[in-house]
């Protein structure tokens, strides 16, 4: 199959400014990125307005579990993404001990969903990759070996430090699953495990992870009151380690900590000027979403979802939880205080008895359950065994672009796909495009598409994806950048993009004319 797309403006993703032009594609691969001739062709589509470019990578990524439902990834396709990287936060679906598989399930499901159905038996990175080559998808699918998952394998869930044989045995997990093709070590400092690590420990993995030349995938410390500390240590093991660092989601969450903007500007420029490689990924937009279990306190979740389950149904345990939330706990982010409890939504539940409360913030959720708020989000937290999404309210628009014209910075949606979601799953890529470049013009549009193609390439190693080159994968997508724009709301998220027109994976139409071709798997797991 030959396809031509012509009359277009083509954005290669290295950076430069578009030129009039066409590409050309013959099966799964560009040809002639540029080439004017129509001769030959099966297909040739007219790009006459619009920019052709590469197909837009998210790099933080949550389909590691919705995949298996709804292998379309429909909502990622619609704004133009052609590859997504899983494995995100340091807790993802392998490796898997078999021991482990219920309580971490329980874990997992506030960010990644549940799947009854999934054969949760695969234990290893590649036997996982597997399953996802055998199920199909409409994205290019990449996986970071995660950290908790690593240390569950190495230490179990208990909290505390890992002794030296332990930190040894998760060198070798490690070193293990990156050898499957893992293209990076991905770990959340926010979320149990991985929160009971201290820095030698982190630094030790990473070393391995730098020996693999792959980047540290790092949902900070602290994003809030703690970030300038945070982001110190994150440095500190980029320099002690050798490893390329790569910030997910970059933000400073709280309004009250906005006046922290130009240190944290300036310790980038620091890691620069020391020669840590540093990057970070962005959703354009001034409210967060995660699991609902991170307003607790870090020792809540000490071994895992059952002992968490087991405190949540303790009244004296409740007890000290409102004390730490309310009080604050010194170098915990604290999801109530910077949010507060009419800025955190309710997305996702796992049973329908409590699928009234989706949409609805704590204090609404309080209300409609005649109790005190947090109380009733224990009892959610109970109830739904910990499996509940949210959305926290905490940014300032300004800050958003003052990150995006970071030379650093590529664009991602952090989507996490269940229930009434983030409008991010649906927008993140179109409302760069259209707020960001074309209505308040904070970067070019040759500089954003970049941001969401080359850039990403180069920091994750995708070396034939991320630029419209001869011999490079035919993911291509077509926009027309006067129309381009998000259309999903926090009410309404579940909406498509406009402007987005054809979009291409390995070569085949997976949107046509803005509509998406349902019956097309034409993704591939790829492998470092």
């Amino acid at each position: 199959m030959r396809t031509l797309i012509k009359n277009g403006l083509v954005i290669d993703g290295i950076g430069a400014p578009g030129y009039p032009g066409a590409v050309a594609m013959e099966n799964d691969v560009i040809i002639d990125p540029g080439g004017m001739y129509e001769a030959g062709f099966d297909e040739i589509i007219d790009a006459q307005g619009c920019v052709i470019a590469p197909g837009f990578i998210d790099t933080h990524s949550h389909s590691d579990v919705e995949v298996f439902k709804n292998p379309h990834l429909t909502p990622k396709l619609m704004q133009g993404v052609t590859t997504e990287f899983l494995g995100q936060d340091g807790i993802a679906a392998a490796p898997l001990p078999l021991k482990y598989i219920s309580p971490w399930r329980k874990n997992l499901a506030g960010l990644d969903g549940d799947n009854d159905d999934l054969d949760w038996t695969f234990q290893t990175t590649d036997n996982y990759l597997k399953m996802l080559e055998k199920n199909g998808s409409g994205t290019n699918l990449c996986y970071l070996v995660p950290h908790g998952n690593v240390r569950m394998e190495g230490r179990g869930l208990a909290g505390g430090l890992a002794s030296d044989a332990e930190l040894k045995k998760m060198r070798a997990v490690l070193e293990r699953e990156l050898a499957s093709g893992g293209f990076g070590f991905s770990t959340g400092l926010i979320y149990m495990p991985c929160a009971y690590a201290d820095t030698h420990e982190v630094t030790e993995l990473c070393k391995v992870a730098a020996r693999a030349d792959v980047p540290f995938v790092i949902h900070q410390r602290s994003e809030a009151g703690g970030i300038l500390e945070s982001m110190e240590e994150v440095l500190a093991i980029g320099r002690d380690s050798g490893v390329r660092v790569h910030f997910s989601h970059f933000k400073i969450c709280g309004k009250i900590y906005a006046h922290l903007l130009d240190k944290v500007l300036g310790l980038l420029d620091k890691a620069r000027d020391q020669g840590v490689r540093v990057s970070f990924d962005q959703y354009p937009y001034v409210a967060g979403s995660t699991m609902l279990g991170v307003i607790l306190p870090p020792w809540t979740h000490d071994g895992g979802t059952n002992n968490l389950l087991e405190r949540l149904a303790s009244p004296a345990e409740r007890k000290k939880m409102t004390n730490d939330i309310l009080n604050g706990i010194d170098g915990w982010d604290n999801f109530v205080a910077f949010a507060g409890l009419d800025g955190i939504f309710i997305t996702d539940v796992k049973t329908d008895a409590n699928r009234d409360t989706l949409g609805k913030s704590l204090i609404e959720l309080g209300r409609m359950r005649g109790k005190d708020p947090l109380e009733a989000a224990y009892d959610l937290l109970y109830q739904e065994e910990n499996a509940v999404g949210m959305v926290d309210f905490y940014g300032l628009e300004e800050h958003v672009r003052a990150f995006i014209a970071r030379p650093e910075q590529n664009v991602c949606t952090d989507g996490l796909l269940g229930g009434k979601p983030h409008p991010r799953v649906y927008g993140a890529f179109p409302r760069v495009l259209g707020k960001y470049v074309r209505e308040e013009k904070v970067i070019p549009l040759h500089e954003a598409v970049r941001k969401m193609t080359g850039r990403p390439a180069e920091v994750f190693g995708l070396k034939d994806r991320g630029l419209l080159r001869k011999g490079f994968a035919a993911d291509v997508v077509v926009f027309d950048p006067r129309t381009v724009i998000d259309k999903g709301t926090y009410e309404y998220p579940r909406q498509y993009p406009e402007g987005i027109r054809h979009v291409f994976v390995n070569g085949r139409a997976a949107v046509r004319d803005g509509k998406p071709l349902s019956t097309v798997l034409a993704g591939k797991v790829l492998r470092k």
